[in-house]
């Protein structure tokens, strides 16, 4: 186990941080879930369907591999134990709004008086500092002005809809795991702790280059039905089967195009998908749609499958 040693403090909620403290229960690290001590403790305790033993999915799934310590912030008692604690701890992970933690006195700096080599990590909707710093905001709210939701109003009935992954809370998870790891290394190297400010909304826009292009490379409002990632690209598509099923094809290489082409006996259709997404690749589509409601899902799977 990778992280076995590691001892981790996670006094975060929800999904970003709990995600991220199970992917290091899961190699190995201690893991302690601070829970608080009034109420139910950690919120997904009570959210969403059970299963069979009564506990949420949602719970299950971030609070595995993990210990459970429920305490009082607010208790001068609470405090000082949860300090004594992070004198024996690597990694220290909390997700209050910001402000709150040092208000509670366990912040980044009661912290590390205690432990100089703690790696205290901080996840917020927008970080520690700027104009939204006291927003409060889940996933939703994060993608939403991001810009990621408005690409889904461009491609349905012109109304944004819901995402159906919590991507804000997936990227920031996996950017402070990246960040925590990092500051782990460097510590082997200089016996420093370190600080981490991880913001949702910067990790979440960190991803959007690549289907935000006109918008990073020309300052142009996106028209996600011409771009690749949306459908633009013939070769890089859903299409219906005659059966109510569909066809992902998912290769925008040309190589991909030729190999599909020639085994449709349509190459001389090869020159649509060597120019860029959009209208000008309309009859490559126009084919791959007639095409494949001819047959079945079954059918073009079978087909497909040496191709």
């Amino acid at each position: 186990m990778k992280l076995a040693g590691l001892k981790v403090l996670d006094l975060s909620a929800f999904l970003p941080g709990p995600h991220m403290t199970m992917m290091m229960a899961d190699h190995g690290a201690d893991v302690i879930m601070v829970e608080p001590a009034n109420g139910v403790g950690e919120p997904v305790r009570e959210i969403g369907e059970r299963a069979p033993d009564g506990t949420t999915v949602w719970f299950r799934n971030v609070a595995r591999g993990k210990r459970s310590l429920k305490l009082n912030l607010k208790d001068p008692a609470g405090v000082e134990l949860l300090l004594k604690l992070a004198e024996q701890a690597d990694v220290f992970v909390e997700a209050f709004r910001p402000g709150v933690v040092k208000r509670l006195g366990v912040g980044y700096e009661a912290v590390s008086a205690r432990n100089p080599k703690i790696v205290y990590c901080s996840i917020s909707a927008f970080g520690q500092e700027g104009r939204h710093v006291q927003k409060p905001a889940h996933d939703l709210v994060v993608q939403a002005m991001t810009g990621l939701m408005d690409l889904g109003r461009g491609l349905s009935d012109g109304q944004p809809a819901p995402p159906p992954v919590p991507f804000a809370d997936a990227s920031a998870s996996l950017m402070a795991l990246s960040a925590i790891l990092m500051a782990l290394y460097r510590r082997e190297k200089t016996g420093e702790g370190d600080y981490i400010d991880m913001s949702m909304y910067d990790a979440a826009i960190a991803w959007t280059p690549n289907v935000l292009g006109p918008t990073f490379g020309k300052g142009a409002a996106p028209e996600p039905k011409k771009m690749r990632s949306f459908g633009g690209a013939a070769m890089n598509s859903i299409y219906p089967t005659s059966d109510g099923g569909f066809i992902v094809i998912g290769g925008s290489e040309v190589k991909f195009a030729e190999n599909l082409l020639t085994a449709l006996g349509r190459v001389d259709l090869l020159p649509y998908a060597k120019i860029p997404p959009g209208d000008e690749q309309e009859p490559l589509k126009a084919f791959f749609r007639e095409t494949f409601a001819g047959n079945t899902q079954a059918h073009w799977e079978a087909f497909l499958a040496p191709v």
